[in-house]
Formats: structure tokens, sequence, C-alpha cells
């Protein structure tokens, strides 16, 4: 059954701090930018002089998600302005607003006290911070940014520092724990009124480290304004978001601006990549260098790195003052050798010793990334959230190394994204894989076979002598079953694109959809046949897969 999507819901602190409106007006006021200050406040204006003894204790940017007590901020947003949603916020229990201009009207008439700044979400970070007394100040707060790896290295902090003896947070794309409670997320990065409030409840429940996920559109939007990270890691950069940032300078910019005081004391930066040997250049705080390549200019060099038994993978980390540590990582591939090379150097950076907690990485396995479906197949099946031609590539090549057989992927692209991307990410596919069967991805409001045919395009511009076989199925479930159906011993099929996600968003409707468990029904399918009709079920997929592909071309 199709539900409609929602958002998480964020746990607020049993304990709140009581800020009255005038202390609000003040702090605001303060702020530096002289287009800040002052800011207006309509009760003021007003006869009733008791709103001057309004109590916010929390802050709120979703009408349906306000507790009594909450200061509502009512901005601009993509389809309509948050203030129209005044009268349900004050309904929830709001008691203020914080809006612009536009806004202001409304939230009066919905009979909220109300402060009117000209732009809310450019005060709002800090704003957060303040109201929940600025919980990142107490939190060892460790940050990641990048194009790829942002989700596994704070996967990899999160079990170090567990492992070290540390009570954890986590915030990111797969979701927010606090200790051992696991709570969805709606971005990889909370917005900040949810991202202050998820801090003070980690600190009121005793957690002590925070690793966590920033997206470049955070950074742009002011999420993480009010936060401070006692040292920001960066992975990679490479195309993806354009359709948000324009284009990769503003790309890298978004990112860069993690590496600044107002963010984070100390910067761990891949010296392996061109933007991250820029940023070391141009960062204006301490940054302390990676190279997984093993670059003898880096302050830490993963070396002798060699595939494990096991799939993962074993080098040796050595770094400043003579360190010299063998590791073992559960995960297969170079770009995870560097993802856990930056971790160690986080933490490390961050005053812990290799000792306390590189162990932990032989026993980390992710959600959705090259996690392994098995179902007593002879062939080897990995579904992992590669969603740009970087990835694409990385996640091809670590395979193409340890596949005695073919390589076969599926492969989509999300609707009302990057659509630049499209072609690269169907040209790499069709470069590293010897079978290549496009289908849909999250479609969201655009139409799916014009997405489908930007890949296609891609992949059909690789000259023939150098591009795997290409087809096109449009159901993403079909399209698995088709894979699987055309896989033989010794391959590997890669399902790319959703890894952890567990629903599929077409039309503005998420259905639900996890890419693990619909390789587990489909192999569960093909092993309930005996050995002949298994066979013809390869036989018969591969008709089906072909039919399809015309079909879809066609349209």
């Amino acid at each position: 059954m199709a539900v409609p999507a929602t958002g998480a819901v964020t746990p607020r602190p049993t304990r709140p701090l009581r800020r009255t409106l005038p202390e609000v007006v003040s702090f605001l006021s303060a702020m530096p930018g002289a287009e800040l200050a002052p800011a207006e406040v309509s009760y003021a204006e007003r006869s009733d002089a008791g709103w001057a003894d309004v109590v916010i204790t929390g802050i709120s940017q979703d009408s349906r998600a306000v507790v009594p007590g909450d200061l509502y901020v009512a901005r601009p947003g993509d389809r309509s302005h948050g203030a129209t949603y005044a009268r349900t916020a004050a309904d929830g229990g709001a008691v203020a607003a914080l809006t612009d201009p536009a806004g202001r009207g409304r939230c009066e008439e919905a009979g909220l006290a109300t402060l009117v700044v000209p732009d809310p979400r450019a005060v709002v970070g800090e704003l957060s911070a303040w109201v929940y007394g600025n919980p990142s100040r107490d939190l060892l707060m460790l940050g990641i940014t990048g194009t790829n790896g942002k989700t596994t290295t704070a996967f990899l902090l999160e079990a170090a520092l567990r492992y070290a003896g540390r009570r954890t947070g986590l915030l990111g794309t797969t979701g927010t724990r606090i200790g051992a409670e696991t709570l969805p997320s709606a971005r990889t990065t909370p917005e900040a009124p949810d991202l202050q409030a998820l801090l003070a409840v980690m600190l009121e429940r005793g957690v002590q480290a925070v690793s966590m996920e920033v997206s470049s559109h955070a950074l742009v939007h002011g999420r993480v304004d009010g936060t401070i990270y006692d040292v920001a890691g960066f992975t990679n950069l490479s195309q993806d978001h354009l359709e948000f940032h324009g284009d990769l300078e503003s790309y890298f910019r978004a990112k860069a601006s993690l590496f600044t005081p107002a963010h984070a004391r100390v910067g761990v930066v891949n010296l392996d990549d061109e933007h991250g040997r820029r940023l070391v250049r141009e960062a204006p705080i301490e940054v302390v260098t990676y190279s997984a390549a093993g670059d003898p200019a880096a302050d830490w060099r993963a070396e002798e790195v060699e595939p494990a038994t096991d799939g993962g993978s074993a080098f040796r980390v050595r770094g400043p003052g003579g360190i010299d540590v063998a590791v073992s990582l559960s995960l297969p591939g170079d770009f995870n050798v560097a993802n856990a090379l930056l971790a160690t150097a986080v933490l490390a950076t961050a005053g812990l010793y290799p000792e306390e907690f590189l162990p932990a990485f032989a026993e980390v396995a992710l959600p959705g990334r090259m996690e392994r479906v098995t179902a007593a197949q002879d062939f080897v099946v990995l579904v992992d959230y590669a969603h740009t031609p970087d990835a694409i590539a990385r996640a091809l090549d670590t395979m193409r190394a340890r596949t005695p057989g073919r390589l076969v992927t599926v492969l989509g692209c999300g609707g009302d994204r990057d659509r630049g991307k499209r072609p690269l990410m169907g040209a790499t596919a069709a470069r590293h894989a010897d079978l290549i069967v496009i289908t849909d991805d999250n479609p969201r409001s655009e139409d799916p076979a014009a997405i489908r045919a930007a890949a296609l395009a891609g992949a059909r511009e690789v000259p023939a002598a150098d591009r795997g076989e290409v087809r096109e199925v449009a159901d993403r479930r079909e399209a698995i079953r088709y894979a699987l159906g055309a896989a033989r011993p010794g391959d590997t099929v890669l399902v790319l694109g959703k890894g952890h996600e567990q629903g599929q968003e077409i039309a503005g409707v998420v259905h639900p959809f996890d890419d693990r468990f619909v390789v587990t029904e489909e192999l569960a399918r093909m092993s309930g046949r005996h050995g002949v009709a298994l066979a013809a079920g390869h036989e018969a997929g591969q008709g089906a897969g072909h039919e399809a592909g015309q079909e879809g071309a066609q349209r």
C-alpha cells in the first residue's frame, strides 16, 4: 500500500531551558551583521504588555511538530510560505513566531507574538543552539562532509568510539542513534531546530561523543550554524547535487565552509583528492592530512593495502610520532580503506589512541553499503548506495578485482536531482560492468522514462568495444529479477543507488521498497525451483529483460 512521505519526529529534552521573548529579541539584535539588528518585534506595538512575559522552551520549523512553548519559524519554502501554517502552529501550542516581512501578517492573525527579521534561515541556527543551551559545546563533535563516504566514515567513527568506551550519538543518512536507540531521519543533516534539540537530548541522556554527516545543503542553509565541531573530516568531492549548487565551484565552496572557525576547530582532509589538496591550501583553520594512496606528504597514510580473505581489507596505518598499526577492515575496497583512514585520523586528532579503537573496524557492517545478500546462490549479490559516477566506478572496480565471472549491475537515477550526472552514471556503469540493467530509482515528480533515457544515452555513447550489454527494465523489482536471473556461477550482481532506503518515491508518494528485501525475495523465488527450472529461469529472465528493454526504449 502506498503511503505519503512524512518527516521523522524529533525528541525534545525533558528539562528545557526557559527563554523569555525579550531575551530572544536581545539575542537576535546582538547577532553579527547590521542587516539582522535590530529585529522588529510586533508584540511591542500591542497594548497587551503580558506578551513580554512569553516563555519559549523550544523551536520548530514544522507546524505539525510544534509542542507547547515553541517558537514557530515561518520562512519561505519551495512550495509555500511557512506563515501559511501559523494557525496550525498556534493550535499546537506555539507561543511566538519568527518570520520575514512577508509572513508577518499571517503570524499576527494567528495570535502569535511575532518577531520579524529579513531572513529567518540566516538566524535560526544560532538561535536554536542558544535556545537549547549550546549543547555542541559539551559534546565531542565529529563532522564528516564530502560527496562519497560520509555515511561509512560516520559509522566507523561511532563504532570506534563505542569500542573505546564512549557513549555515542550518530546523525546521518541512515538514521539517528542516541546510545542504543535508533530513530528515522528525514535528512542527512537535520534542520537546525531539530539538530539542536537532538544534541540537547543526547547530552541529557549521557552521550559523550557525536559522529555526524554534514551535507552541502545543510551548510548552505545554515542547519549547522551554532554547532562547533572539534574535528571536521573531508572525504572527497565529485559531481553531485548540481541541481542545487549550480556548478562544481559552488559545491566545493559549500563543503569548504565547514572548515572555517565558525564551524570547526581542526580539519582532516584527503590529500588524494584534488579538491582536498585545494582545501588544505585555503582552509583558515588547522588541517591534518591523510592519504590512502600512501602519499609521504600526508600526516596519516594507509600502506601495504591488501584484500582480506573474509572479503574486507587489511592494511597498515602510519602516522605522526612513529605510529605504525596493522588494521583489519570488514568492508571491501580501497575507497573504504580511505574512509577507515579518515576515521582513524579524526579520532587521533580528537585525542584517542589508535589502539583504543582500531579493533572495531574488523566488525563494522553498514546497512546498504556493499551489503551482501545471501541465499545459498552461486554468485555474489551486493546492495549499495552508490549514486554518483565516482561512487559507481569505485564500487564496480572493487568488485571487478574480486569477481572471477561477470559484473552485473542494476542502476537508476533519482528524479528532481542533478540531471547532468545521469548520462555520466550510465556511461560509467557501461564501461565498468558486463551487463547493465537501467531501471527506475526514485523518479519523484519527474517522468521515469525520461530519466532512464538520459542514463541510457550516456551508456550508449560508450564505444561498443568498451561497454557491457545494456538493458532497460522500467520496474525496479523486474529489473532486479532480470539481473539475478542473468547471473551465472562466479558472477557478482550489484544493485546500486538506493542502499538502505525502504521506499521508492513516485509522483510524490513513497511506496514500500527495499532493495535488500526484494533481492532476498527474488533469490528465494529462484531457489524454490529445481535445477532444470532454475536454468530455464535464467533463459526466461534474459528473454523477459530483452522484451522489457525494447518496450522501454520504444516509449
